[in-house]
């Protein structure tokens, strides 16, 4: 989701900035806050972190807007805390208790044979009190009013969930999963599992690909970097080029830069990697996102018009 602030100052800044958002701010709102610090004319988040979570959330601004779809599909990972022997409306500890059940004694390997069958390609159920929506209007809404609504079941990846520790009712789980999962949801499944219901308690963002150990800033540590100056408080936002780290790098000469920036198709058939890549230009800029067909056509799936690097950041060793 991305805001445009049209307000005195405000300034074209464009990169990624990897938020550790605090507890019990929603993500636009962090987003919101993020942009007036950082006076930047346009922004948006990678996906929305519920306001009992916390962790990271990347921000992107300018240019950098144009992949925020690409990291919103992005595999995440998550340390959360589910409490048993109660079940909330929300499910999570915001939400009012509507049952509450016995908690057995468990051990670890009780535990793990009901984690095991949420593990995988596993077909969950969304909690009602969430962002999607039906008919055009998010499902909370609907469920605020008093609404019955049921969300439909879907699809999700869950590549990693573990127990990292346990107390006699609460369990601590590690997990990275796919796009669209939702934690609680994992939670509710699990207490189920355990015939005593279970919520969300806590959680936290760990990273989001391609951003595995990030360096995180709060709003407080920009708040401060602003007292000092743009040349500290920017300091925190990555290049746009650092979005798409995790794709094949094509560096190309000075024609083929100028024929992608104006939207051409070049053919190099022995030179460019297939599938889709970052197309840099000869001065390290970041110019596209490109897939090369097998006949090494290079098709332009994303442009980008950022200014010239400063001097003294370097140029990247061209190709092709």
């Amino acid at each position: 989701m991305s805001r445009r602030r049209h307000r005195p100052g405000a300034r074209d800044l464009h990169g990624i900035l990897l938020l550790d958002k605090p507890l019990g701010v929603s993500s636009n709102k962090a987003l919101q806050m993020a942009l007036a610090i950082l006076r930047a004319a346009k922004g948006g988040h990678t996906g929305a972190l519920d306001p009992l979570a916390t962790g990271l959330l990347p921000l992107c601004f300018g240019e950098a807007t144009k992949i925020a779809g690409n990291l919103l599909g992005s595999r995440k990972a998550y340390i959360a805390e589910c409490r048993l022997g109660a079940i909330t409306a929300t499910a999570d500890r915001e939400g009012e208790v509507i049952d509450q059940r016995p908690v057995p004694a468990l051990d670890d390997a009780m535990v793990e044979a009901a984690l095991a069958p949420l593990r995988g390609r596993i077909i969950q159920v969304p909690p009602v009190y969430s962002a999607l929506k039906q008919d055009g209007e998010p499902l909370y809404l609907r469920a605020r009013r008093g609404e019955a609504v049921q969300a439909p079941p879907r699809e999700v990846q869950v590549d990693r969930l573990e127990l990292v520790s346990r107390t006699a009712d609460t369990l601590m789980l590690e997990v990275e999963c796919g796009s669209g999962t939702y934690i609680r949801s994992l939670a509710v499944d699990l207490g189920q599992s355990l015939g005593c219901g279970a919520h969300l308690a806590s959680l936290r963002r760990l990273w989001v690909d391609p951003f595995r150990t990030p360096a995180m800033v709060t709003l407080d540590q920009l708040r401060e970097a602003a007292e000092q100056g743009e040349q500290v408080l920017d300091q925190w936002v990555l290049p746009l080029s650092a979005g798409v780290s995790d794709l094949p790098a094509l560096h190309l000469d000075a024609a083929a830069s100028l024929a992608v920036s104006q939207g051409r198709q070049i053919s190099w058939p022995d030179a460019f990697p297939r599938g889709r890549s970052a197309a840099f230009a000869a001065d390290g800029r970041l110019l596209a996102l490109v897939d090369c067909d097998v006949q090494g056509r290079l098709r332009i799936l994303r442009g980008f018009n950022l200014p010239p690097p400063s001097c003294g950041e370097g140029k990247r060793k061209s190709h092709a």
